[in-house]
């Protein structure tokens, strides 16, 4: 794999509904269908880049941070919460759709916090994805579900584990430095620590801070308790997947049974992926794929 992430055949900015700008870069335009992809609270998509780079040999990939993340400028927090999150991901859509092919289809492809604002956007706002591809979405279930208490526990304890991060480091390698020493990434490939690290932080002043400020990344896992996000497939208005966390791995994240739950609840196609945590596709980035792979071409669009 080549040291450094490709460069895009097109990027351009597009404004969200509150004047915040998303950059969008696109690879191998008109290649094949579009794969809209992004990541997870408090990451960046550089940083899966083990997973969407083998993709560029069949599809195009439009590929884009949430706003206060990656490349994105920080735009503080008034419109850092899911529901402008999820008009974000329509207003994404809409703008990558304008620059397609006509009949070219469009996959949403999204991670954590990115899945529950894509779910959030298609359930009440309107889909608008020939394909939906949801890994490891925090799911909260109702009040009284099993789940819950679980699901409580496990997102404020990562409430306090990002108020409480480094957020300050002296160069670009702080953070992979970080990632290197901590068990939550001892899963992941070693290019994905590599990669992640240098794209979740920017320049400031003489030094370098995260792109997505530690409050801003906490204040997103506090509201997925108040969601109240558990919906059926069925409304979705387009084929959906839900590819999870492996819920039977001893220790493993709650995400991976909530969403294990979800499917057997409320009809999704769903798989999980053996073996993996919440950072399923930079733990086992070709299992990720297949399972998304494997759903397109019953679709017929891969």
């Amino acid at each position: 794999m080549i040291a450094e992430a490709p460069k895009p055949d097109d990027s351009f900015t597009v404004q969200m509904t509150d004047g915040v700008n998303i950059e969008i870069r696109r690879y191998g335009i008109g290649k094949g269908p579009c794969l809209a992809i992004t990541h997870g609270n408090g990451f960046a998509i550089d940083g899966y880049r083990v997973f969407w780079e083998p993709l560029l040999e069949r599809f195009e990939l439009a590929l884009f941070d949430m706003r206060n993340h990656g490349r994105n400028a920080p735009s503080g927090a008034d419109g850092h919460h899911y529901k402008q999150l999820s008009i974000d991901i329509g207003t994404v859509q809409q703008a990558i759709k304008s620059k397609l092919a006509p009949r070219q289809p469009i996959v949403g492809v999204f991670h954590s916090f990115s899945a529950r604002s894509a779910m959030k956007h298609a359930v009440e706002i309107g889909g608008g994805w020939d394909a939906l591809f949801l890994y490891d979405p925090p799911d909260v279930p109702p009040r009284d579900h099993a789940m819950y208490d679980p699901m409580r526990t496990f997102e404020v304890r990562l409430v306090e584990f990002a108020c409480n991060r480094p957020d300050r480091f002296d160069s670009a390698d702080g953070m992979v430095k970080y990632y290197r020493e901590s068990r939550a990434t001892s899963r992941w490939v070693p290019q994905a620590i590599e990669d992640m690290g240098r794209s979740v932080v920017r320049r400031d002043g003489a030094g370098w801070t995260l792109a997505c400020q530690r409050e801003l990344e906490a204040s997103i896992y506090l509201s997925a308790l108040t969601l109240d996000l558990w919906p059926k497939a069925s409304v979705y208005g387009c084929p959906v997947k839900l590819i999870g966390a492996d819920p039977d791995l001893k220790g493993n994240v709650p995400t991976g049974l909530a969403n294990q739950a979800l499917a057997r609840e409320n009809g999704y196609i769903y798989e999980s992926i053996p073996q993996t945590g919440h950072l399923l596709q930079v733990e086992r980035p070709q299992e990720c794929r297949n399972a998304m792979l494997s759903y397109l071409r019953e679709l017929g669009i891969a």
